[in-house]
């Protein structure tokens, strides 16, 4: 153990260590890690997006405010950890939510507040964008938010020089450089797998589209470069350093990886990025990315078509709604456990629940729950209402509810899966990664009868982004590598997993529960249509 502390001090001092910083939904968190890709220290700040005006989103205030409380976090831990101050890095990655809408002007001003992916107001956008390119545009992406701006006449739109994902802005003003990496790029305007670029057909289309409203709207001129991973995406400017640690700590100089989306450190953090394999993200949204061998045979709009860091095709299930509403119910419950004079924490209310949900009932007792905290594209709802339903004759019991807010965390992910299996895609195994699966064994199993493939954890399971990120950083030193096989034999080679497969109790009740969750979803509807 004291070898080890040694060996980590000396590697911080020398600037051997490599930082990964991620933008969650409602965490910012960095990971530090070693030369050998272990994590050796933390930060985090907590952090939400509001509710303004009918759309999500957050300040850029909030952003920078955020960063720099959860660098600081990060270099308290080095501190206390080994008596080192964090000077130097050896390289630096960030990444952030996918998706949304930064626009702006050339003198690089915000023209609108941050539209995240929670948002849902661009259907008609994304609708005719699919139509036109023969690519399912979802709502979430950057595309569909410009072009919707277009479609409403918004006075923002002349002005737009412009347009980034969060990882992007933030890199952007880390290193001067206006780039993404190819798996964020993805998520942003189609991208060509043969190319590892933006789709040359697909961005003449979209020009002549608005060509006639706004000529200046040229993708070439207002879309950020994409980079593939291994490629170097700028150096940490001394202006860049201040913003992270105003304290001057951080120095400049460190050479930044392409910044990328949520999705793709998720495939990197569970090693998820040759084909037949997939992650499952779970968090505020959750997600699962499954490398394909080959395209989709027809456009499905509930699946998205992204890609690895690397370029490689990917199929996306996304839900914008995943563990929020089984958060708030946890937190309902320790709020119970102190007013009978227990204080508690949140991790273990939240473990004590999720290990009552493996006695319930298999098909959860008849009950039925929607997390829809905001619309679901998936099942057709713009706006969502958090639903908890129960017949007369269903059972209500701790264990029937808990599992019955598990499986609604899991039901649209589900509905999303089975389409990708009418199309012949084939797992060989699901990772799953997330605050969710540190209690091991619960989740894990219930996820895997929703999604019929077995579904591996590891030690790392809640490390996720910032993880992913930082050895994708890492990774600038190895590009000489395959991606898979840097990731196979360097990060992973002794890596432990978990794997739960389906099993057959729970797959025939998730089954019946999916049914009465898919008959439901018209309930789902007039609640929002009410209230």
């Amino acid at each position: 153990m004291a070898d080890d502390l040694d060996r980590t001090r000396a590697a911080i001092t020398a600037g051997e260590t490599v930082l990964g910083i991620e933008l969650g939904s409602t965490r910012i968190k960095a990971c530090l890690v070693g030369p050998d890709g272990t994590p050796v220290a933390t930060g985090s700040h907590d952090w939400e997006n509001q509710f303004v005006d009918r759309t999500w989103t957050y300040s850029l205030d909030a952003v920078w405010t955020g960063l720099q409380e959860c660098v600081a976090s990060l270099l308290a831990d080095v501190q206390e950890r080994y008596g080192v101050p964090l000077a130097t890095l050896r390289a630096l990655g960030v990444s952030a939510m996918m998706h949304g809408y930064l626009a702006f002007d050339a003198d690089g001003e915000l023209l609108v507040p941050f539209r995240t992916w929670r948002n849902t107001t661009t259907e008609r956008a994304a609708a005719e964008l699919t139509d036109l390119l023969g690519h399912n545009i979802p709502q979430r992406w950057s595309i569909a938010h410009l072009y919707q701006a277009v479609l409403d006449d918004e006075p923002h739109v002349p002005q737009v020089a412009a347009i980034t994902t969060l990882a992007g802005y933030v890199h952007w003003r880390l290193t001067g450089r206006r780039v993404l990496g190819v798996g964020d790029a993805s998520g942003v305007f189609p991208v060509d797998p043969a190319t590892r670029a933006y789709d040359r057909g697909m961005v003449a289309s979209f020009d002549g589209l608005v060509a006639g409203r706004h000529p200046h709207l040229r993708l070439d001129d207002v879309l950020p470069e994409v980079l593939v991973a291994g490629q170097e995406a700028g150096r940490l400017t001394d202006e860049g350093a201040a913003l992270l640690d105003p304290t001057g700590t951080l120095r400049a100089g460190a050479p930044l990886c392409p910044p990328e989306g949520d999705a793709g450190t998720g495939m990197v953090a569970t090693g998820s990025v040759a084909p037949r394999t997939g992650n499952i993200s779970v968090g505020t949204s959750i997600f699962a990315m499954v490398v394909l061998e080959k395209p989709l045979q027809r456009v499905h709009t509930e699946i998205d078509l992204v890609t690895t860091p690397a370029g490689d095709l990917v199929a996306m299930v996304h839900c914008n709604n995943g563990a929020s509403e089984l958060g708030a119910w946890a937190e309902v419950f320790r709020q119970f456990a102190v007013a009978l004079g227990h204080d508690t924490d949140s991790d273990t209310v939240f473990g004590t629940l999720l290990r009552e949900a493996l006695a319930g009932d298999a098909d959860g007792g008849g009950l039925l729950a929607y997390n829809y905290l905001s619309g679901e594209p998936i099942t057709g709802l713009a706006e969502g209402r958090p639903l908890f339903v129960r017949t007369p004759d269903s059972r209500l019991t701790l264990a029937n509810f808990v599992r019955t807010q598990v499986y609604g965390a899991f039901g649209t992910l589900s509905l999303g899966m089975r389409i990708l299996g009418a199309e012949g895609v084939e797992v060989d195994s699901l990772f799953a990664h997330g605050g969710l699966f540190r209690t091991a064994g619960v989740a894990q199993r219930l996820l895997a009868a929703a999604v019929g493939a077995p579904v591996a954890v590891g030690q790392t399971a809640g490390e996720g982004g910032p993880w992913g990120i930082a050895l994708l950083a890492a990774y600038l030193d190895h590009a000489d590598q395959d991606l898979g096989e840097y990731l196979s034999t360097q990060v992973f080679g002794d890596a432990t997993l978990d794997v739960e497969e389906p099993d057959t109790d729970d797959v025939r009740g998730f089954t019946a529960y999916l049914e009465r969750y898919t008959a439901g979803l018209a309930v789902e509807q007039a609640a929002a249509d009410a209230l």
